[in-house]
């Protein structure tokens, strides 16, 4: 006769007392919790959410620039897609740049004379192992990280212009609609061997609105490097008196 062995199962979750007793001694792990499924949420597709400011908010431009038609209904939220689409190009025009990009002879003609007429371009003319060269540079570099809309780029200095003269450089070119609009040669008009990133931004926004962080206007952008450089004017002289106040009570 064949011999079979039955295996009971309980509902998930109950037990014996034997086994309770067991588990309060120590003797059984604990009793696992029950199985419980998440609760049903049906899933909402994005075009039958409700419209509204946030649901705007969390949309990429060419999303934006597919609703046009579809809030006609609503002059509030069509209104606010066109703002909200505009910050949005702001934004990615801002963060078009922001460092120095290096470029040969052959890169000019594309890179800077046939730069689009609302970005300004700053050519930097260098040969290595020049000092100055690197001092102009590290001023530079921050300028460009924090002009993101100027566009900023560097080219060994003969390769640029043949046989430029070393005694020249470094030298900075300012072009806008493919026409140069200013020429700095040497540290002269930057403060000399002491010059810093806002010496160099008040020189450049002289006459013209060169440096552009991209959020405002460029008249807005100009005044906002001349409010800076006073800014951190003050900031270096407040530092220095504070340092001459620590050396004098020590």
């Amino acid at each position: 006769m064949a011999d079979y062995h039955f295996v009971y199962k309980d509902v998930e979750g109950t037990t014996t007392e034997w086994d309770d007793i067991q588990r309060r001694l120590g003797n059984l792990p604990p009793k696992p919790e029950p199985f419980k499924p998440p609760p049903f949420a049906p899933r909402v597709d994005a075009d039958e959410q409700p419209k509204s400011k946030e649901w705007l908010d969390a949309r990429e431009p060419e999303e934006l620039e597919e609703l046009e038609d579809d809030l006609d209904d609503d002059r509030f939220l069509e209104q606010y897609r066109k703002l909200r689409l505009a910050e949005l190009r702001e934004a990615a025009k801002a963060a078009r740049f922001g460092s120095i990009v290096p470029i040969t002879g052959s890169d000019f003609v594309r890179e800077v004379s046939q730069a689009p007429s609302d970005i300004w371009v700053v050519v930097f003319l260098y040969k290595d192992g020049i000092p100055e060269c690197g001092l102009l540079q590290n001023c530079l570099e921050e300028l460009a990280t924090r002009y993101a809309a100027t566009k900023f780029v560097k080219i060994i200095s003969t390769d640029c212009i043949p046989n430029y003269p070393d005694r020249n450089v470094p030298t900075i070119l300012v072009y806008n609609s493919s026409a140069v609009k200013g020429t700095y040669v040497g540290l002269q008009k930057f403060g000399g061997k002491r010059c810093t990133p806002e010496s160099v931004a008040l020189a450049l926004c002289q006459s013209d609105p060169v440096l552009n962080d991209g959020h405002g206007g460029n008249d807005s952008s100009r005044d906002n490097v001349i409010e800076g450089v006073r800014r951190k004017f003050i900031e270096k002289v407040v530092a220095q008196h504070e340092e001459r106040e620590e050396e004098d009570s020590d």
